[in-house]
């Protein structure tokens, strides 16, 4: 968060989401992205009781770790090396699945001090899915009626989620 001096007392604000970077281990190049969603981890509840248990309520253990997938939208962009990475997963013929690493940051563009300039940007927030392929690709709906940005979007498949801070 970052904080501000106002009278002598320090205030702290809140992140907004609107400020965010995504990138993804192995593939150069830069893709704008609009919206990251999907973003979770869970883990999976094991009720078990014995036979010879003097309470009736079940003991609850963890059991395994599910991740969602992750959906990544953007602009139509041309920038080839994601759009590779794309390809090579998401194609009928292939070799090894494309796996990468993708970490997606959340920044404080004021670099927990009050600035204007835009250039002092430093990570909040991180998240580092491993293993990472995409599983789904969406183009853009077409329509000449409309004015808007092309919307493509990709949905990823990962094994682990880190948070490392």
């Amino acid at each position: 968060m970052a904080t501000y001096e106002s009278d002598g007392k320090n205030l702290a604000y809140p992140l907004t989401k609107m400020n965010f970077l995504v990138t993804v281990d192995g593939v150069s190049g830069t893709a704008a992205f609009s919206e990251v969603s999907g973003v979770e981890a869970s883990v999976d509840v094991i009720e078990f009781r014995q036979g010879n248990a003097s309470s009736l309520a079940p003991v609850k253990i963890p059991g395994l770790v599910k991740h969602g997938n992750v959906t990544l939208k953007f602009g139509y962009t041309l920038d080839s090396a994601f759009k590779t990475w794309i390809q090579e997963c998401v194609s009928e013929v292939r070799g090894e699945m494309p796996r990468n690493n993708v970490q997606i940051e959340m920044i404080d563009i004021n670099g927990g001090a009050p600035q204007t300039r835009v250039d002092s940007i430093t990570g909040t927030r991180v998240w580092i899915l491993t293993n990472a392929w995409v599983s789904k690709y969406n183009a853009p709906d077409l329509d000449a009626k409309t004015s808007e940005v092309a919307i493509e979007s990709v949905e990823i498949a990962y094994e682990e989620l880190i948070i490392p801070n």
